[in-house]
């Protein structure tokens, strides 16, 4: 009785054993690849799935994972599991020494991101698909890189991200994969070509602040130059209005004057003519103004008579005659 209790305990234990290993729990977003002693038979969804245990079981798949030290050191590490995650997954792939169209040697530091899209050709079509990924991307950024030079390779960013995406989701492609995003995270040139390419953009700096004080200083004595010139034509043009003000103003004053005159001359005429002659008058009248200027003046001690002395007293007598009457 002991001996076949204990026998029927074992086959229960191993009965429940088995059960348990036929039952396979996926979760979301993972999937595991069933082979059927020893070939492809099903892959399983997520949920609960049962195999047959020892005829059925799941390939396993080499996996890459990355975590870091004490000292902040990457630690790359290669484990095997037979569930497949079918979600993006980032590569942080180190550092590598590339050379630029200019030969200049240059470390760089990608990020890869993909996804698993086919699990059969993932597992089937690749003996180890992250070891094959990481060795794709490096080959091929090393192409490319190779084809700009380091200033290109430092302005042009997106340009290398969208070309090593083209040429890692087409390589991809047999193995089930869609390579969604590369990402260059460091270019970092040799100390040397640093200090050089730092000079250079401070000269470049310098270069561009000399060019815009040259062009502010143009500027700014050209706006000098047309304010001085506004300035010399609004002046001029102020001078020649009052020129011709001026003018003006004296012609009419020349002219009211001989208005004025001549109407004096008419008057006199018309008072004198039935006395005597008014020329005599009109004579008379203008030697004895200039001999008045004559005699004025401190300076003036030496009286000089006219030469004509005896038309101004004629005059004179004329103008006597004229008041007696």
């Amino acid at each position: 009785m002991n001996a076949t209790l204990i026998i029927f305990i074992v086959l229960a234990l191993f009965v429940v054993i088995l059960t348990a290993s036929g039952i396979r729990i996926v979760q979301q977003s993972q999937t595991i690849i069933i082979e059927r002693l020893g070939k492809y038979h099903r892959t399983l969804p997520s949920g609960i799935n049962i195999i047959i245990p020892i005829i059925d079981s799941p390939r396993k798949m080499t996996w890459r994972y990355v975590r870091e030290d004490f000292e902040g050191r990457k630690i790359v590490t290669f484990k095997t599991k037979d569930r497949i995650d079918l979600r993006e997954t980032v590569y942080d792939f180190p550092r590598q020494n590339v050379i630029t169209k200019d030969n200049v040697s240059t470390e760089i530091n990608a990020l890869l991101y993909f996804q698993i899209m086919d699990p059969i050709k993932a597992m089937y079509e690749i003996e180890n698909l992250p070891d094959a990924i990481e060795k794709l991307t490096q080959t091929t950024l090393r192409n490319v890189i190779g084809e700009l030079d380091l200033d290109e390779t430092l302005t042009s960013r997106d340009t290398v991200n969208g070309k090593l995406r083209v040429i890692l989701d087409d390589a991809t492609n047999k193995w089930g994969v869609k390579v969604n995003r590369v990402e260059l995270q460091d270019i970092n040139p040799p100390r040397d070509i640093r200090d050089a390419m730092e000079k250079q953009m401070r000269a470049e700096r310098d270069r561009r602040a000399r060019i815009l004080e040259a062009e502010g200083l143009k500027k700014a004595q050209i706006l000098e130059a047309e304010g001085f010139k506004e300035s010399e034509i609004n002046r001029a043009q102020g001078a020649k209005q009052a020129a011709i003000l001026q003018a003006e103003g004296d012609a009419e004053a020349r002219v009211k004057v001989a208005q004025a005159e001549a109407e004096a001359i008419r008057k006199i005429t018309v008072a004198v003519e039935q006395q005597g002659d008014p020329i005599n008058y009109l004579v008379a009248m203008k030697y004895l103004e200039t001999f008045k200027e004559m005699v004025e003046g401190d300076d003036n001690k030496t009286v000089y008579m006219p030469y004509e002395a005896s038309g101004i007293l004629g005059s004179l007598g004329g103008i006597k005659d004229l008041i007696k009457s």
